[in-house]
């Protein structure tokens, strides 16, 4: 199932790497330095390949996606709602488009591991679409089976006990599948804007 979904709707291009270096510049200030950041989900590894952290481990089901990592970078096989790390280790969690693939009862599963492994104010910071903006393209991914709002995500992260730091309704396109270039410049100047012309995916940084 990883494989054939990598092939038909999430090819490798290399110019994300671009986008996702000013993407990571912008997160920078909710990610110290100093922590240790896990990502699930990390697919071809273009944002925890750039982020700068003391310790960075990345989950995802498929194992070919290993030689994507950078050499600095624990890669761990696993199916995320089968993870298990020690309480208090980790200092930031990441995921992009994951959650809308995963069932309630996965959702449950996977929020009470991370909120376990989450030390003290440790963070979540996820990037997913928003229904709200995205529904005319949310179901041309047939892996797509749960559905999120900035509005409704906000309300599920509250209920298991977060506290919401920062959301944006509108942070980037639906997809990276653009007729617009893969730029470092052109992302970091879309960021840096209050109008974001085309946003149909969300940003959530919640706290433990």
């Amino acid at each position: 199932m990883a494989e054939t979904y990598l092939q038909s709707r999430y090819s490798f291009d290399k110019g994300r790497q671009k986008v996702w270096k000013a993407i990571c510049e912008y997160l920078s200030k909710y990610i110290p330095c100093d922590s240790v950041v896990l990502e699930l989900g990390s697919g071809y590894c273009d944002f925890i390949n750039n982020i700068k952290a003391s310790k960075k481990i990345a989950v995802d089901i498929n194992s070919d996606l290993k030689k994507y990592c950078n050499p600095d970078i624990e890669f761990i096989n696993s199916n995320v709602v089968d993870i298990n790390f020690q309480p208090d280790s980790v200092g930031i969690v990441f995921a992009s488009n994951l959650f809308e693939h995963l069932n309630d009862k996965e959702l449950d599963i996977i929020i009470e591991k991370i909120l376990n492994c989450l030390n003290s104010n440790g963070r979540l910071i996820l990037m997913q679409p928003n229904y709200k903006y995205s529904f005319r393209d949310y179901w041309d991914d047939y892996t797509h089976i749960k559905v999120f709002s900035h509005i409704s995500l906000s309300d599920f992260l509250k209920s298991k006990g977060f506290k919401l730091l920062k959301v944006e309704k509108r942070f980037l396109p639906f997809s990276f599948k653009s007729f617009l270039p893969k730029s470092y410049f052109l992302t970091r100047l879309y960021l840096r804007t209050k109008i974001r012309p085309f946003a149909k995916q969300m940003l959530i940084i919640a706290e433990k």
